[in-house]
């Protein structure tokens, strides 16, 4: 799922985006509710820092696999283009959301919104700023605007969530209406940027917009009041097609399907002959039995998409 030049490029700062832009939910979670329904015992500190790692992953994933469906309807290749939808669909839909219920990810309407903002400060007032001086030092002034330009849309949705919380809290007031997102291609293409220091943060900056985009579907899908559930997904919706989609094209992220496939199987494999067989003896050895199943099946379905993605490489060979 994660290609593997994108993990060798993350760095203790998106660490410690991560951390900010769940906003303490992990670290503050009631007991988490299985993919049953069923209550479960909060996770070990390990299994749940590894189920964090995972839906990570599976957050870039899906994100990375649209692009490269839209990719592959470029070069008329519709088939390849559906298998990354749909591969795209379980990242999110199954295993994400699986993971996302055991780590007790989505906890009530104010505990939701009070993380969305937290993060969303963070980055508007910290990480971005920060990417942006970077890119300029570096000499990358496109990375630059562009980073300086989501800051200011980061500061907008935590305003927007606050609003929210306070209207959810006292029981008057009204919840923001969501953003609308403008959709931003992807067109295979060389990285826009020189500086290594900008293509990390790009890295960083990429894997935490996939995340929010990933966790605001849950908090949406969990919500009880429709307009916070509307203004969850508004928020997602600019995370993935605007903020996510302008750092892959200055990344050079998309290339052709081919390289795509090549990626693709990298990722999936190391995940399935690694990184999941890893977590799951680790999350059997705590104690962690219904995550340890999560991780075991999450590597059998890897396994599955890697030998698709293979199979439709050899097929363009």
């Amino acid at each position: 799922m994660i290609p593997l030049s994108a993990r060798a490029l993350i760095t203790s700062a998106f660490t410690i985006a991560l951390s900010m832009h769940m906003g303490g939910a992990f670290a503050a979670s009631a007991s988490p509710v299985g993919p049953l329904g069923d209550t479960v015992d909060p996770p070990s500190p390990q299994t749940q820092k590894d189920l964090e790692q995972s839906m990570r992953g599976e957050a870039f994933a899906n994100a990375s696999y649209r692009l490269y469906a839209a990719q592959a309807e470029r070069e008329n290749l519709p088939s390849v283009a559906r298998l990354f939808e749909r591969t795209a669909d379980v990242e999110l839909g199954e295993h994400f959301k699986e993971e996302a219920a055991l780590s007790g990810l989505a906890r009530g309407d104010a505990a939701d919104l009070r993380a969305a903002m937290a993060g969303e400060t963070y980055e508007s007032q910290k990480m971005y700023p920060g990417f942006a001086r970077q890119a300029k030092a570096g000499g990358d002034s496109r990375a630059a605007a562009r980073f300086s330009e989501i800051a200011g849309d980061e500061g907008t949705h935590a305003r927007s969530f606050g609003a929210a919380l306070r209207a959810v809290e006292s029981g008057g007031g009204t919840v923001p209406a969501p953003p609308e997102a403008e959709a931003v291609q992807v067109p295979q293409g060389a990285p826009e940027v020189r500086a290594q220091r900008t293509k990390t943060d790009l890295d960083t900056a990429m894997h935490g917009e996939a995340l929010a985009y990933a966790k605001y579907q849950q908090y949406a899908e969990h919500a009880k009041d429709p307009a916070v559930a509307k203004l969850f997904r508004g928020n997602a919706d600019v995370e993935l097609q605007e903020h996510f989609a302008s750092e892959a094209k200055l990344a050079g992220l998309v290339g052709s399907t081919h390289d795509n496939l090549v990626k693709a199987i990298a990722g999936e494999r190391y995940e399935s002959q690694t990184m999941y067989p890893t977590f799951a003896k680790r999350a059997k050895a705590a104690g962690d039995s219904q995550v340890a199943e999560r991780f075991s099946h999450n590597a059998e379905d890897e396994a599955g998409h890697a030998r698709a993605f293979q199979q439709a490489l050899d097929r363009l060979s």
